[in-house]
C-alpha cells in the first residue's frame, strides 16, 4: 500500500496565520502540523509516500521534509494547481499509485490513537473498492456526513448539509484502490466549484463495496484557529489545560 498527504489549499481559514506561509507548517504542540499525517501513514507501515501540494512555501516544505528519510519514508512531491477540491488532488497521482492501492490522509488532520495498520492490512486484503475511517462530532454540519440504514451499514454521505442525518463524518484517511481514478475522472465540480470526496465514496455504497470504520482514537481537522488550538492541547496529552469551552471535531 502506498499513502498520499494532500497538503494544498490557501489555509483561508487561518488567517492571518497563513497569509505568508503555508497553513501545513503552522506548529501542532512541539513539531509541524504536515507530520502528522506522515506520522499517521507510517504507522500502517505505509513508506512510499506522494505530498500533493499548493498554496504558498511549497519549497519550505520541501526543505522541512527533504526525502522523509529523518521520518522513515521514501517522500515524492506533486504541485496541485489551484483549490480544486481532494478528489481533484487525488486524481494527481495515479502515475505514482500504479497497481497498488493507497491511503490519502488530509495535511491538517490530527489522529491521537492506536496506529491503523491492521485497519490498513483490513482494507488491503478484502474486496472494498473504498472506504474511510468515521468520526462522531457534535458540528457535522462543517463536514461531509454519513448515512446509515437500520442495520448500521453507510448508505451514503452528503458535504455540508444543514440537517445532518447523522453525527458521524468522514474524517481525513481514505482508503481507495486504482479504479477510483476512473471514478474521479467522471465527476463533476459540486455546487463549491470542486470534485468532492464524498461523490467519490458514494460511488462504492451498496453491494458491500465501501469500507467504514469508527475510529475510536482522538482526531482533529486542525483548519481553523480554534480547532488548531484544541488540536496542539489534543497532541500536548491528556493533561492539556483545556482552553476553550468547546472543542471542534470532538464528542
Amino acid at each position: 500500500m502506498k499513502g498520499v498527504v494532500l497538503a494544498g489549499g490557501t489555509g483561508s481559514r487561518l488567517h492571518p496565520l497563513t497569509l505568508v506561509t503555508n497553513k501545513h507548517l503552522l506548529p501542532v504542540f512541539d513539531r509541524p502540523m504536515i507530520h502528522f499525517p506522515l506520522q499517521t501513514l507510517a504507522g500502517m507501515g505505509i513508506t512510499e509516500v506522494m505530498v500533493i501540494l499548493g498554496g504558498r512555501s511549497i519549497g519550505d516544505i520541501v526543505e522541512l521534509l527533504s526525502d522523509g528519510q529523518e521520518l522513515g519514508l521514501d517522500l515524492t512531491y506533486r504541485y496541485q494547481r489551484g483549490s480544486l477540491g481532494i478528489a481533484h488532488a487525488i486524481g494527481l497521482c495515479r502515475a505514482f499509485v500504479g497497481p497498488d492501492p493507497f491511503c490519502v490522509v488530509l495535511g491538517d488532520n490530527i489522529l491521537r490513537g492506536e496506529a491503523l495498520a491492521d485497519t490498513a492490512a483490513e482494507f488491503e486484503a478484502g474486496d472494498w473498492g473504498a472506504g474511510s475511517l468515521l468520526y462522531r462530532v457534535h458540528d457535522p454540519e462543517r463536514f461531509g456526513v454519513a448515512e446509515f440504514d437500520a442495520d448500521g451499514a453507510v448508505v451514503g454521505f452528503e458535504e455540508k448539509p444543514t440537517q445532518p442525518r447523522s453525527d458521524s463524518i468522514p474524517i481525513g484517511v481514505y482508503f481507495l484502490r486504482p479504479d477510483a481514478f476512473d471514478v474521479i475522472e467522471r465527476l463533476v465540480p459540486s455546487g463549491r466549484g470542486e470534485f468532492e470526496i464524498t461523490d467519490v465514496l458514494n460511488h462504492y455504497v451498496g453491494d458491500g463495496g465501501l469500507f467504514s470504520r469508527h475510529y475510536e482514537g482522538d482526531w482533529h481537522d486542525a483548519g481553523t484557529i480554534d480547532s488548531l488550538l484544541q488540536a496542539g492541547q489534543m497532541a500536548a496529552g491528556e493533561d492539556a489545560p483545556e482552553v476553550l469551552t468547546s472543542a471542534p471535531g470532538r464528542t
